[in-house]
């Protein structure tokens, strides 16, 4: 039954008005980095960036003018998935690139960043380039009208593990009595003139329920025929709000381009393809359809892949401690615009020969912003492995403590980190509590 509903075959319109979306907004993305300066600030002007634990190998990249170039690359080929030009080899280039792009600092984390890297593993995998793209234009491959309805599926529960995951992480103490929604719009950029106004008790409470109510039901609201539009409009309105007051680059408008999929394929064609004709379901072209869609193989991997997004977020679940203190699992959880977190954190270099012990200069490496992230388990774990191996290309062996002092949704700083530990000795577990992490003081 399910495998019939799922072949079921729907015009292709929203893959295709989807393509065009997401490589415009890549596209934005990455050109946007470099006029904006961020790839100066975090990629450029720096002596190494913090990258996901494992993939220090991207270092190499690091700290020249080729990161322009990079982002550059990774603009144009963008704009070639928005064009459907030699899809497959752009959309696969696009990925790697992005990869490397999203693994190669931590600095300035987003979770759209993540999301970005999910959805182009899905678009590998998928035929967007059927329709309106120069790849049929040249006769690469042959243009088709429709797709089975699963590929729209995978992208509705795609953003469904998203928005339930965000709604279950804001059941917790500092959202629900406005404590973080109160931080984070005294911080946002609303005039002077409306300060007042949002920084008022009733308005972040209001927010933060609003928050809530949005992302648990903004899913079933778009899937239901009577409310879809409604749904539509408060996206817009949500989404559009923080993009002028958080300052969030391309989220916003990427949350918004997921619509098509929950849209009447034919209302989507109406309104974006005037001239694309309604499909005529033959058995020969629904034969020649499906023999053109994904193999058993593709669909196993993607089977996984959706299995594993759905099981990831639960880590958290099983490691010891409070999230919102250790931070650990934090990532790939989909914990979005959650807490402020702050803090500050000196090393003590002690000369295992001499006993001499002195802090770490960390200026002379770090910037401004790369020494205020520092303050989760993983970049202060990273900070010290790199002190050792400065110290060992030195022939000096040194021993690494860490003071490292934490504050949780404008809290009083408190330790982080247990001074005794020399980090020299301390191997990094991704699935295990990092036992040097002290107690959650609140």
């Amino acid at each position: 039954m399910w495998k019939n509903k799922a072949l079921k075959l729907i015009d292709n319109s929203p893959l295709i008005i989807f393509r065009i979306f997401f490589g415009f907004l890549f596209a934005c993305e990455s050109f946007g980095a470099i006029i904006t300066g961020w790839v100066r600030i975090n990629l450029v002007d720096v002596k190494l960036t913090f990258s996901h634990i494992y993939m220090d190998f991207l270092q190499v990249l690091v700290g020249g003018p080729q990161m322009y170039v990079y982002f550059a690359l990774m603009g144009c080929v963008s704009l070639a998935v928005m064009l459907g030009y030699r899809y497959r080899l752009s959309i696969v280039l696009l990925t790697l690139l992005w990869a490397g792009a999203y693994y190669i600092q931590k600095t300035s984390y987003n979770n759209h960043y993540y999301l970005l890297l999910v959805i182009c593993f899905y678009m590998c995998f998928l035929p967007a380039n059927r329709y309106a793209s120069l790849d049929v234009k040249s006769g690469r491959v042959k243009e088709e009208l429709a797709m089975p309805v699963y590929y729209s599926w995978i992208f509705i529960l795609q953003v469904s593990i998203l928005y339930i995951y965000g709604t279950i992480a804001k059941f917790y103490p500092d959202w629900l009595d406005g404590t973080f929604t109160q931080i984070m719009y005294q911080g946002a950029n609303i005039p002077e003139a409306f300060k007042d106004f949002v920084t008022q008790k009733w308005f972040y409470i209001a927010i933060a329920y609003l928050g809530i109510l949005f992302d648990g039901l903004i899913v079933p609201m778009l899937l239901w025929k009577r409310t879809r539009t409604l749904a539509l409009v408060a996206s817009l309105i949500f989404h559009l709000f923080n993009s002028v007051t958080l300052q969030i680059g391309i989220f916003p408008y990427f949350a918004l381009s997921f619509a098509v999929f929950f849209y009447p394929p034919d209302q989507m064609r109406r309104l974006f393809f005037k001239k694309k004709p309604a499909i005529v379901l033959s058995e020969d072209y629904i034969k020649q359809v499906l023999q053109h869609s994904l193999s058993r193989g593709a669909i196993t991997v993607l089977s996984i892949f959706m299995i594993f997004q759905i099981l990831l977020p639960l880590r958290q679940h099983f490691v010891k401690g409070d999230i919102l203190w250790t931070d650990e699992a934090h990532r790939l959880s989909w914990r979005m615009m959650l807490r402020s977190r702050g803090g500050y954190t000196n090393f003590i270099v002690k000369n295992k020969q001499t006993g001499e012990r002195s802090f770490y200069p960390l200026e002379t490496v770090l910037t401004a912003k790369q020494k205020a992230r520092l303050n989760t388990p993983d970049m202060i774990w990273q900070m010290s492995q790199y002190i050792k191996r400065e110290y060992e290309a030195k022939g000096v062996e040194v021993s690494v403590f860490v003071d490292s002092w934490v504050s949780i949704n404008g809290r009083v700083y408190s330790q982080f980190v247990n001074p005794e530990v020399d980090f020299t000795t301390v191997k990094w577990d991704y699935f295990k509590h990092a036992d040097w992490i002290l107690e959650k003081p609140f």
